[in-house]
């Protein structure tokens, strides 16, 4: 049986593609049959998993009109997880990543203005009567395992906010960017933090994308 996350978050910079590829990436390595759709006109994730030296999951450029057709495909071709990389701001083609998914994955790093974009995207979401989850993604490290207060506020406001948030935060660290110059995954580098993070996030979202209603 497919299932379809949508990776979405309205305001860029937020590393929607980081996380969208890291974890088509995660899926993979643990031997699910996956394939992208990138439907962002920048084309991060064809890039991305374009560098990959050897086998990974399998990536497609489409256009939002054609998500159907690639959701279609990936049935027939006996895949098990479609993963979508939206573009950033474009509501409409946003829209049409959620309807056709089983669960939305929400992006937002903890700053004033991303957490304003949310606002928006969650709109989108509750409207369309989605599962979702919301993932904490650039934040600063704790020090003494205390969080900063820009992660202390933005936590609130999610909370404010009533939205279901991932219990794992991916943190500010540059092995996320440069594992995807050669497009490989935090998992298959020498950072066990990173590595750490995103197998706990990816075991999170596959268990919940698993309970969403078809």
């Amino acid at each position: 049986m497919l299932r379809t996350i949508a990776v979405i978050a309205l305001k860029g910079g937020s590393g929607k593609t980081t996380l969208a590829t890291h974890c088509a990436l995660a899926a993979h390595l643990r031997g699910i049959d996956t394939l992208v759709v990138d439907i962002d006109p920048q084309g991060s994730a064809t890039q991305v998993l374009g560098a990959r030296a050897g086998a990974g999951p399998d990536c497609a450029p489409a256009s939002a009109s054609g998500l159907l057709a690639a959701q279609i495909d990936a049935v027939y071709s006996q895949k098990q997880l479609l993963i979508i990389d939206t573009p950033a701001g474009v509501v409409e083609d946003v829209a049409e990543a959620i309807v056709l998914a089983d669960f939305a994955v929400m992006v937002v790093r903890p700053t004033l203005l991303d957490l304003a974009a949310l606002a928006r995207t969650l709109a989108l979401v509750r409207r369309l009567g989605k599962p979702s989850i919301v993932v904490v993604n650039q934040a600063p490290a704790p020090r003494g395992g205390v969080e900063s207060p820009l992660v202390r506020r933005a936590l609130r406001a999610l909370e404010y906010m009533r939205v279901p948030v991932a219990p794992h935060i991916v943190r500010l660290r540059t092995t996320y960017q440069t594992a995807l110059e050669t497009g490989r995954s935090a998992e298959e580098m020498s950072d066990p933090g990173a590595a750490k993070e995103i197998a706990a996030l990816w075991e999170f979202i596959a268990v919940e994308a698993a309970a969403a209603p078809e």
